[in-house]
């Protein structure tokens, strides 16, 4: 008998792991890692200094929570907006900061974009998201966020950027198992960026040949004048 492969949710943690770890790490230059252990916890919530959730629905329903502490939640911003060019005096230095929800909330956009496009290519299954929305919270402030889930799992999972600030990756969702019953082959992940430059080397190729082209034309030109 074909031998099956199950997906729990446990192994559904360990891709959005993945993407939050090699998306944040990719925008901001530097090394964003995570735990190897797990976190059993009972509801997913909120916390200070700043909170972003993200719902999920499909193939499976979820929910995704993010909780940064100021200094994580800094560090990230900066060394995002640096690496896209901004001037570090023309960065703000407080977490309070529109900015900073603003950075944040597109990080976290582009983090559950890559964990839907992998569940898709390497499951077959399709999810969908809403927009992240990011809440700047008092210490004095514990908001808990509830989903419509039957047999709720919640984990969480702590994050540590380069500079050994800590955040929080919290995911809730329905106990389910896919199991695999037939083999099928993965499409190969598409990288924008890689496209992007691959078109501009072929562009540049392309006018460094027509450049050449004309320098030999006009060359052979001068020869003609001379009647060499």
């Amino acid at each position: 008998m074909k031998k099956t492969k199950t997906i729990t949710t446990d192994d559904i943690l360990l891709k959005l792991c993945q993407s939050f770890s090699g998306v944040l790490s990719t925008a901001t230059d530097t090394n964003v890692n995570y735990s190897a252990m797990v976190q059993k916890i009972n509801k997913t919530s909120l916390k200070p200094d700043i909170g972003c959730f993200v719902l999920f629905d499909g193939g499976f329903t979820g929910l995704v929570v993010a909780n940064f502490s100021q200094h994580a939640a800094l560090e990230l911003y900066q060394e995002y907006m640096l690496k896209m060019g901004i001037p570090a005096d023309e960065l703000a230095i407080l977490h309070t900061s529109d900015d900073v929800s603003n950075v944040l909330g597109e990080l976290m956009n582009q983090v559950i974009g890559d964990f839907t496009s992998k569940i898709r290519r390497e499951l077959q299954i399709s999810i969908m998201q809403n927009q992240p929305k990011m809440l700047a919270l008092n210490k004095q402030i514990l908001l808990s966020v509830d989903t419509n889930l039957d047999r709720p799992q919640a984990r969480r999972v702590s994050f540590t950027t380069q500079k050994n600030n800590i955040f929080y990756l919290e995911l809730a969702m329905d106990k389910t198992e896919f199991i695999q019953i037939e083999e099928f082959e993965q499409h190969a992940a598409v990288d924008p960026d890689s496209l992007i430059e691959e078109e501009q080397n072929k562009k540049s190729v392309s006018e460094e040949s027509t450049s050449a082209s004309s320098v030999s034309q006009a060359e052979q030109d001068l020869l003609d004048e001379l009647g060499i």
